[in-house]
């Protein structure tokens, strides 16, 4: 069928090309240079082929020129210039006599590392086997069209990473052990809930979603408060509010945005862990809040049951609830080693002094710290407090691995227990690294070339040493 034949699904249409009427009378009398002109500007590549032999070539693209085509092509086969599975197609324009003609594409090979796709139609002129043959250089379409497949792979991968992300989160938000609902800001109404607190709210997450929350609790001017807080601030609590069910809870909110909405994640806290349970009196556990040093209480599973205001801060956590139920080994200790020593030695003992560990927040920055601790026996359980004691400002002014190496092992062993031995190893590694290659570079004055041969490296590994030690500012 004719490339110009528009088709349908119920088959091919009639051709609806027009001809000129009478194109002797007008273009009878045209001069061979004049229509040698014409061909060639009415394409990007025009050939003169007689018995499927090249016998004369015009290019009027610059892109085409630059290949060499019109060289070698003069004399050669019209076949021979195309790729193999490109040939048949060739065959089919020089032997076929049916009408309509129809373009056809075909790959040339280039010099470069990319096939030149040309789309050929070819018109027999005069009685002889000759044929005028014209070229559109296709490789502008071919560009776009590689870069729009790889368009869609991009969007392909998009859209699978926001459905994983997708899954993880609902995958999270329903494993969650605290009850959450998930409103939207500007009319409270639930969006969604996961099943902690569908049974909280004795109900269904389906049956939850679409529901006002005001429908749920008994003090509008409490939902009103901890609105007008979320908007102040982005976060907000209240305290002691009662639901439908007859169940007292605290909220605590904070906003975000999706899909150009703010929304606000409500966490239900049932029975939330206060200090001043264990501690038998208000004013004690008031103390217990204000005091510099970091405190919290843990079970006997290694679970946070509460937490003062400086531990909180060391975990970079806000609100009085948050955290509570975490395993404080995801913020104490420098591995699950140093909290087996310090349970261990308090199961046994009762008491811990000045036990040196780090602290890290939940952004995965550590601090280092020392640890004082007690075991206790409360209502039939048993519970760790822990009194956590920031040291950076104070630790003492060792050898610096970034700087000299220890000379003797006395200066190793004043970093254990202070500093992880991975972290000896690999600082006094790189420091060997870079003082052999600040050596190797001042044998060979500079020489980068011969520096990465003296230290057995590739020149492009060298390069990756000296940007990671830092020497990489002196251009050879």
């Amino acid at each position: 069928m004719d490339a110009k034949t528009p088709r349908t699904d119920a088959g091919p249409l009639k051709d609806l090309s027009v001809a000129f009427n009478s194109p002797s009378t007008y273009l009878g009398d045209v001069e061979g240079d004049m229509i040698g002109v014409l061909v060639s500007s009415a394409a990007d590549l025009a050939l003169i082929v007689e018995n499927g032999e090249v016998k004369d070539i015009a290019i009027s693209d610059s892109g085409l020129a630059g290949e060499g085509f019109a060289d070698r092509w003069r004399g050669m086969r019209w076949i021979d210039t195309v790729t193999v599975e490109s040939r048949p197609k060739i065959e089919e324009m020089l032997n076929s006599d049916s009408a309509p003609r129809r373009w056809r594409q075909v790959n040339h090979p280039s010099d470069s590392a990319l096939d030149v796709p040309v789309k050929y139609i070819a018109v027999r002129i005069g009685p002889e086997n000759r044929f005028v043959v014209l070229g559109r250089d296709l490789r502008a379409m071919s560009i776009l069209q590689q870069r729009l497949v790889e368009a869609h792979q991009d969007l392909e991968r998009d859209y699978a990473r926001l459905r994983y992300m997708e899954a993880r989160y609902r995958m999270v938000f329903d494993a969650s052990s605290d009850p959450l609902l998930i409103l939207d800001l500007a009319t409270m109404v639930i969006k969604s809930a996961n099943p902690g607190a569908a049974r909280l709210l004795s109900s269904s997450p389906r049956a939850l979603e679409g529901k006002a929350i005001g429908d749920l609790v008994h003090s509008e001017s409490a939902l009103a408060a901890l609105t007008g807080e979320v908007n102040a601030t982005g976060s907000g609590r209240v305290n002691r509010i009662q639901l439908a069910t007859g169940e007292t809870v605290d909220l605590e909110a904070t906003a975000f945005r999706e899909e150009r909405a703010a929304r606000l994640m409500v966490k239900l806290v049932s029975d939330p862990a206060r200090a001043d349970g264990l501690a038998g009196g208000t004013g004690f556990s008031e103390l217990l809040e204000e005091l510099p040093d970091g405190f919290a209480v843990v079970d006997a599973d290694q679970r946070l049951i509460s937490m003062n205001s400086a531990f909180r801060d060391l975990m970079k956590v806000a609100g009085r609830s948050a955290g509570v139920g975490a395993d404080v080994g995801e913020f104490l200790g420098r591995s699950g080693t140093d909290l087996n020593v310090l349970f261990s030695t308090l199961k046994k003992n009762g008491v811990l002094r000045n036990f040196a560990t780090v602290m890290r927040d939940r952004f995965g920055s550590e601090e280092p710290v020392e640890v004082s601790a007690v075991a206790m026996t409360v209502a039939d359980k048993d519970v760790f407090g822990l009194s956590v004691r920031s040291i950076a400002r104070r630790l003492s002014t060792g050898p610096d691995l970034s700087q000299q190496l220890p000379s003797h092992a006395g200066q190793f062993t004043e970093l254990v227990g202070r500093v992880p031995l991975k972290d000896i190893v690999r600082e006094s590694t790189l420091l060997i690294e870079k003082l052999c290659i600040e050596a190797a570079l001042e044998i060979t004055a500079n020489n980068r070339a011969s520096a990465a041969e003296m230290l057995g490296l590739s020149r492009q590994g060298l390069y990756s040493k000296l940007k990671r030690s830092g020497l990489n500012s002196n251009d050879t």
